[in-house]
């Protein structure tokens, strides 16, 4: 039996990571969270209430729920909480828990977006140019030499946060400005190259610098797109296994360049280029992506993985360790309705078009 504490619980991003844990019957899953309304929907067997990361109570909470509880190990699946929970790593490991991350170096690299893009940059890595906004000045020049034809930039905060964080992608300057303003963003918001809607993502799991699997799934579009002025917010539609070698060279170069012995979950994110180049635009660190339960459905279990190498038990790994899984898989999403795994073969079947 294996005791462990999964933060966030509630959340989309935790709770697939919950559900393939719990395919495992001799798992126990306690959740904590801030949200005692996401709390309420998790699976684990009990919900502790916490406060967010970045408040001075958090540090004595986790603590108090780990010397109850006593976890074998003690997972976080977002940013903000993994960057401060990396901080404490020392007294979380004293109270009998383990953690399973990269050192609080790669970590903090990997959250603040500029400080991974300056990595990709010096490993060679291909990624499209970037300017820090400190001023106006910066924003008029990320203007003159990032617009594309249309004129276009893109913005986004460089700091802690995910689901496309401040991302707007503009050809106007005062609404550029304005934004910028909003989110009092003068030294921490960047501009870089529009790159295309395509993008991909490829999750890996690392032992002290040792690829243990890996898996690429493309993107088709996101829910609620339509209603996010950047198009992006975070939360995959239609995903689908794909497997391609160019991806894996480059995801394999970005998770190089931000760590040279990498350890736990690396989620290299790429927008392809004009060109049909994927570029890296972050590295999603210790934590699994939202859609993780697909390659649970599909056949490989990555939480599960995880945890056995954390608490040193044997598992099993695919025979290919860089993507396993058959290119055909989609995984279907939608508010309020279970994900289904399917083909395309699935909906040309099921569905009548007339």
């Amino acid at each position: 039996m294996a005791k462990i504490l999964i933060a966030g619980a509630g959340g989309a991003p935790s709770e697939g990571v919950i559900y393939s844990l719990l395919k495992n019957p001799n798992n126990e899953v306690i959740g904590m969270g801030s949200e005692p309304t996401d709390l309420i929907l998790s699976l684990a067997k009990k919900k502790y209430f916490v406060p967010y990361a970045n408040e001075p109570e958090y540090k004595d909470s986790l603590l108090k729920i780990l010397n109850l509880e006593k976890p074998d190990l003690v997972h976080f699946q977002n940013d903000l909480e993994i960057y401060h929970a990396s901080l404490i790593r020392d007294e979380i490991i004293s109270t009998g828990a383990k953690v399973f991350m990269p050192e609080h170096s790669v970590i903090d690299t990997c959250v603040h977006k500029h400080k991974s893009y300056l990595a990709f940059l010096d490993a060679g890595v291909k990624v499209p140019r970037n300017i820090e906004i400190n001023n106006v000045k910066d924003l008029r020049l990320a203007f003159k030499e990032l617009a594309d034809d249309n004129g276009k930039i893109w913005l986004r905060a460089s700091s802690i946060g995910g689901g496309g964080k401040g991302a707007l992608p503009t050809s106007d300057f005062s609404l550029a400005k304005a934004w910028i303003d909003h989110y009092a963003g003068w030294g921490d918001f960047v501009a870089a190259e529009m790159l295309t809607a395509r993008t991909v993502t490829w999750l890996s799991i690392w032992n002290q610098g040792k690829l243990v699997v890996a898996q690429a799934r493309a993107r088709q579009g996101w829910t609620h797109g339509n209603r996010a002025i950047s198009g992006v917010t975070g939360v995959t539609k239609v995903g689908a296994t794909v497997s391609d070698e160019a991806v894996t060279e480059i995801a394999m170069n970005s998770v190089m360049a931000v760590s040279g012995k990498p350890h736990g979950i690396f989620g290299v994110d790429m927008a392809y280029d004009k060109n049909g180049v994927p570029n890296p635009t972050e590295i999603n660190i210790s934590r699994f992506f939202t859609t993780v339960r697909f390659f649970t459905e599909a056949g490989i279990n990555f939480p599960e993985i995880f945890k056995s190498i954390a608490l040193n038990q044997q598992y099993a790994t695919p025979e290919n360790l860089v993507n396993p899984l058959d290119t055909s898989l989609l995984w279907v999403r939608g508010m309020d309705v279970a994900p289904r795994l399917v083909t395309a073969e699935t909906i040309r079947t099921e569905i009548l078009f007339l």
